[in-house]
């Protein structure tokens, strides 16, 4: 099992990254929440991972501590949400806030997420009442922050990586960027993008 990762980020492009270990390159699928709090390439960087294990690959997951990683496999065992929808989930929400979403039984924040329907969310409600004491902590606040143009083109990249198609996702970030002040990094603005975004 790899379960940590240290090395140099030779390269990064939402949502997957490339880390050098000693010449070996190993390729992570990360949420946006640890992607913008990775620093610069050629710069060192230590992530915890998880291994998933499929008939036809091996692939990785990567993410910035510990706590976030420990949410990523309580929801991948609930009924329904697999590796993409809880990269997507913890893309859209952070552990403080989905703890939040849990204690207050908010489904209507819950399925403003991409993907998660009315019984998904209903089911993490019921199935993470238990366990969110256990895994909520404090996060780091340290974010890169780029050019306001590079943020945008950044945060439409990282919602069609996510799924969605180039002129929703143009649209979702225009709309989010009404609601957002200059200061957002392109974490706020996804996440703002995915939060407004109601599910139809």
């Amino acid at each position: 099992m790899i379960s940590r990762l240290t090395g140099i980020l030779a390269a990064k492009r939402a949502p997957q990254i490339l880390i050098d270990c000693h010449g070996v390159g190993y390729e992570a699928d990360v949420s946006m929440t640890t992607y913008y709090k990775l620093p610069e390439v050629g710069e060192q960087i230590a992530i915890w991972t998880h291994l998933l294990v499929k008939d036809d690959s091996h692939s990785l997951i990567g993410f910035n501590d510990e706590q976030e990683r420990k949410l990523f496999r309580q929801l991948i065992r609930i009924n329904g949400v697999g590796p993409k929808m809880a990269l997507t989930i913890l893309s859209g929400i952070d552990e403080q806030q989905f703890a939040l979403c849990i204690a207050n039984n908010d489904l209507a924040m819950l399925t403003r997420l991409p993907g998660v329907g009315k019984k998904t969310a209903e089911r993490l409600v019921i199935e993470m009442r238990d366990k969110i004491d256990a895994l909520v902590a404090e996060l780091p606040t340290q974010q890169v922050t780029p050019g306001r143009q590079s943020i945008v083109s950044e945060a439409i990249e990282a919602l069609q990586a996510l799924g969605y198609k180039p002129t929703d996702a143009e649209k979702m970030i225009n709309r989010a960027q009404q609601q957002t002040e200059s200061g957002d990094s392109a974490s706020q603005l996804i996440r703002k993008a995915l939060q407004t975004t109601v599910k139809t």
